[in-house]
């Protein structure tokens, strides 16, 4: 029997300052069905994610090098389109940072995950393989959280670095998008503009501007999706965006399509065959 399940779950208190939330998703479709590729558009987000049953494969927009991801992967800011091919059983849980977490917890530049991902066993060996043996084996997602909140909890003490100006510098632009300029937020950072263009892109993987412009994006898409009668334009107008054309630039930008042609895509995802949608 086919079942679908979307949920968010917020993470235990001793792990707000990194993780903002986990999202699950659960697809099972019968044997004799091909489940639908979901065309994924660039989101403001760094993830740590684990697949507990059939894995998720991925390709470009053009369809072609189908890969596979590992069992758990560290995936980077996309800021192009990629189709995800998921599986007869899929079940994941993508633990979202919080913006500038990832590079506080590897000290590596996020530069280096833009358009890209780690597999996590290459960064931190067997005891993240341990925990994603355990989460396979699990049946119960309270218990599959658990493994992996005790794993971020002993992660977080080894090594992650304290909040620096510019983190909440951060933090304010992914929460506002447009509403601060480059220099308001280079002030409050105590950075001259190249120095906070640099220290950003270190821990964002982008640019300020392109950063803002895919927070403004993604907040646009999620609103069509919660409000699907709503007219393009009162969309564009809600999210920051100038009007219709400004709006339509964007998506041309990030997803190929205009926003309509996006939107019809989005109707063949695989939560959408379950009359779901992620809002």
């Amino acid at each position: 029997m086919e079942t679908a399940a979307l949920q968010t779950i917020l993470p235990r208190a001793s792990l707000q300052e990194c993780v903002r939330e986990y999202q699950v998703f659960r697809f099972v479709f019968d044997k004799g069905t091909t489940p639908p590729p979901k065309l994924h558009a660039p989101r403001p987000e760094h993830c740590l994610t684990f697949y507990a049953r059939e894995g998720q494969k991925f390709s470009s927009l053009a369809g072609d090098d189908i890969r596979e991801y590992p069992p758990c992967v560290v995936s980077g800011l996309l800021n192009r389109p990629i189709y995800r091919y998921g599986a007869h059983d899929f079940w994941a849980i993508k633990v979202v940072l919080r913006p500038g977490a990832f590079f506080r917890l590897l000290h590596i530049p996020a530069t280096h995950l833009t358009n890209t991902f780690i597999n996590a066993e290459d960064v931190w060996g067997t005891p993240v393989r341990r925990v994603c043996e355990r989460v396979a084996n699990s049946t119960n997602l309270a218990e599959m959280l658990a493994i992996i909140e005790v794993f971020l909890e002993s992660l977080a003490r080894k090594t992650l670095a304290s909040p620096q100006p510019i983190d909440r510098a951060v933090m304010s632009l992914a929460g506002v998008g447009a509403a601060h300029s480059v220099e308001t937020l280079a002030n409050q950072a105590c950075l001259s503009l190249r120095q906070f263009i640099r220290k950003f892109e270190e821990r964002i993987g982008v640019s300020a501007t392109t950063y803002q412009r895919i927070v403004r994006f993604d907040k646009a898409f999620r609103l069509k999706n919660n409000r699907p009668t709503a007219d393009w334009l009162s969309v564009a107008l809600a999210t920051g965006y100038c009007d219709y054309q400004h709006l339509a630039k964007d998506f041309k930008a990030f997803t190929t399509f205009t926003p309509p042609a996006f939107y019809e895509i989005e109707q063949t995802s695989p939560e959408r065959k379950f009359g779901l949608h992620e809002g």
